[in-house]
């Protein structure tokens, strides 16, 4: 990794961002593939056509941590992951517009292999903290979903209350439509029944599922299609705290977006807000 900007620029608060998650299965190039371009070249020209300025990517599989940038793309390209020794089933990472880098208060910290921060400066002594996360699947043993939920709930609890948070990412749960019961949690526009893994993220600090709160139709709100009974799921998430709802203008997914994954990109539109 290299060393963090020498100078800092916050943010055009003024101007939407559009923020994205996508689970890409692997940014591993396959040297046997008839493939000619890498794959990163690929993801860059795919959030590039979305016009995507900061998206959180899942499953990279990469070794270590690192950074590399797609000069023709357009995206600087940070991750995190597990050693070159070990077995790499998660990892997770940043692909963020080139042109933002010089902004940034500091460079993506890779916590885990299912964890990295990206902090952004919004002016006023204030910043909003980017969390990308990939979240063990059901056949996890529970006491690994167990420890990914405690690791996640000790770095929201880490960042000032005052301070704005987005956590992007696969979180491998599914919250299901009960906005009765998860009043200002879960909107009026959930997909499907709530499992395990929804209750613990359900749970976490109250904060708020996005992807729930618009009407879409319902390729627009699911993002990933079960192999076996071919039903489609919401998975991928965009989440913050319930007092800056208003900081999404929507949330949906890019079913145009192509590449070798079964996940669909999700887009947020975000416009932040400071608060007095």
């Amino acid at each position: 990794m290299t060393s963090r900007p020498d100078y800092v620029l916050p943010l055009d608060l003024d101007e939407p961002r559009r923020e994205g998650t996508w689970n890409v299965r692997t940014l591993l190039d396959n040297t046997r593939a008839d493939r000619p371009s890498r794959r990163t070249a690929l993801v860059a020209r795919e959030l590039a056509r979305y016009n995507i300025d900061i998206a959180a990517l899942s499953e990279t599989r990469l070794p270590g941590e690192g950074q590399l940038s797609e000069l023709g793309g357009g995206y600087t390209f940070y991750w995190s992951g597990r050693s070159e020794k070990e077995r790499r089933e998660a990892g997770v990472g940043f692909a963020i517009k080139t042109d933002l880098v010089s902004k940034l208060a500091s460079l993506p910290r890779g916590i885990n292999d299912r964890l990295m921060t990206l902090k952004l400066p919004l002016g006023q002594n204030k910043n909003v903290t980017i969390i990308s996360v990939y979240a063990p699947t059901m056949t996890n043993p529970q006491e690994t979903k167990d420890k990914f939920y405690e690791e996640l709930d000790h770095l929201i609890s880490s960042i000032p209350i005052a301070e704005k948070v987005i956590i992007l990412g696969d979180l491998n749960a599914r919250v299901g439509t009960d906005h009765q019961t998860w009043n200002g949690i879960l909107g009026h526009h959930g997909v499907g029944k709530c499992n395990s893994n929804g209750v613990l993220l359900l749970k976490m600090h109250g904060l708020l599922i996005t992807n729930t709160f618009y009407r879409l139709p319902m390729r627009k709100r699911t993002s990933w299609m079960h192999p076996r009974s071919k039903h489609w799921h919401l998975i991928d998430y965009v989440i913050t705290r319930k007092r800056d709802r208003q900081d999404i203008k929507v949330t949906k997914a890019m079913c145009g977006a192509e590449c070798w994954t079964d996940h669909r990109l999700i887009v947020a539109k975000v416009k932040l807000r400071i608060q007095p």
